[in-house]
């Protein structure tokens, strides 16, 4: 018999000058970034609170707080590993992810199988079990100006009863 667990995560950030953008661990050629402590991918971070929201762990800001210095532009797979190893030491594993990216630039489409192979490295599942969907905000509210990108994203997770 197996617990099958659903957990939500979301993040937002504006965008920043002279910073580069990260998005699912894929380095964008542009002239400006997210802004954040981390390298303020995301779509990481909203996967990394959808991994601990569905353990009934506290949020990503509690494992990897700004306000720590050695946290300062690291890579946001570093946090996503780390994540997953505490979701193992407590007998979990990942079913699937599906995350969704509303974003006016950069075009995300011909870097999403990039992302999938990314992510799925990091959380230690097969590409096949992830989804990552790209869509804008239609040029509604900030986001739609194109201040920002925000991600949303759900797992399953399966926690083992012996």
């Amino acid at each position: 018999m197996a617990t099958i667990r659903i957990g939500h995560g979301y993040d937002i950030h504006a965008f920043a000058p002279k910073r580069p953008l990260v998005l699912g661990g894929v380095t964008f050629d542009t002239d400006y970034g997210l802004d954040g402590h981390s390298d303020a991918d995301v779509m990481t971070h909203a996967l990394c609170d959808a991994l601990l929201g569905a353990a009934g762990l506290p949020d990503i800001g509690h494992f990897f707080p700004d306000t720590n210095p050695s946290f300062k532009n690291i890579d946001s797979q570093i946090l996503l590993k780390r994540v997953v190893a505490q979701l193992h030491q407590r007998g979990f594993t990942i079913g699937n992810v599906d995350i969704s990216v509303i974003a006016e630039k950069p075009r995300l489409i011909n870097r999403l199988g990039e992302m999938k192979i990314i992510l799925a490295n990091s959380l230690g599942i097969s590409a096949e079990d992830i989804a990552i969907k790209a869509t804008t905000n239609e040029g509604l509210d900030d986001l739609g100006k194109g201040l920002g990108i925000a991600a949303h994203a759900v797992v399953l997770i399966e926690k083992s009863k012996l």
